[in-house]
């Protein structure tokens, strides 16, 4: 029998706010989304497309400032100073709005550790795994639903300290980190868990992504599906 670690509604995040912000505008930099010398929007239109203020977004942009990431120029502007050696969190988050990036944030449906299902591709040391069922925005419009399995062998999840970024939760509670992903895109039908929230229709094709996630400390230690809208959002991996 499946035991159910956690179930709750409502977005979550373990980021303060300017910090899931710096970490979307170090993602646009890694993936060449902004490159070298682009000039960042207002701040007050900047804050205004994030949903916050200008003196939160400006905590954002004073982290950018001390990675080298941005300059600040006195009656100008900001500017992208890209460097080869960019990190986010947010760094193998490979859905954007149809308009462009956009703010991750998820909303956890359940959490449950249980026996691996036979439909499961073999991956991993153990027959058990944490699953974890997630309904995903991007500026508030649900995108995304997910279903990540995290195998048995990595560690047991606590499902209260989870945020949006599980690659960081693995890295900070359970001592590994994700350094490969392989993802494989197509089309399927949305699964007859998703919450009512998700625009598209239970049955209804829609983008689809499975994704083999790989540690150095553990080997092949995740795998997870993802059903995304296409009609607002898209499946983007830029090569630079």
């Amino acid at each position: 029998m499946p035991q159910t670690i956690y179930s709750k509604s409502g977005a979550s995040s373990g980021l303060p706010i300017y910090v899931q912000i710096s970490e979307v505008l170090i993602r646009e930099i890694a993936s060449g989304r902004l490159i070298d010398g682009t000039r960042l929007p207002p701040e007050r239109e900047l804050a205004k497309e994030h949903f916050t203020t200008v003196r939160t977004l400006r905590k954002a942009l004073d982290i950018l400032e001390n990675k080298g990431l941005i300059e600040r120029i006195q009656g100008s502007g900001n500017y992208v100073r890209s460097s080869q050696n960019v990190d986010s969190v947010y760094s193998m988050f490979r859905l954007e709005l149809r308009t462009g990036g956009g703010l991750p944030t998820a909303q956890i449906l359940s959490v449950d550790d249980l026996r691996k299902p036979n439909d499961l591709p073999e991956f991993g040391k153990s027959d058990r795994a944490s699953r974890i069922r997630r309904l995903r925005y991007l500026n508030r419009v649900p995108i995304a639903v997910e279903e990540i399995w995290l195998d048995g062998s990595a560690g047991r999840i606590k499902a209260t300290e989870l945020s949006d970024s599980l690659y960081r939760y693995y890295k900070m509670q359970l001592g590994f980190w994700i350094s490969q992903a392989e993802d494989s895109v197509g089309v399927d039908t949305v699964p007859d868990w998703a919450p009512n929230e998700f625009p598209q229709p239970i049955g209804t094709p829609i983008g689809f992504i499975e994704r083999f996630s790989h540690s150095e400390q553990v080997g092949t230690v995740e795998f997870s599906r993802t059903w995304f809208d296409h009609t607002t959002a898209r499946y983007v991996q830029r090569l630079k």
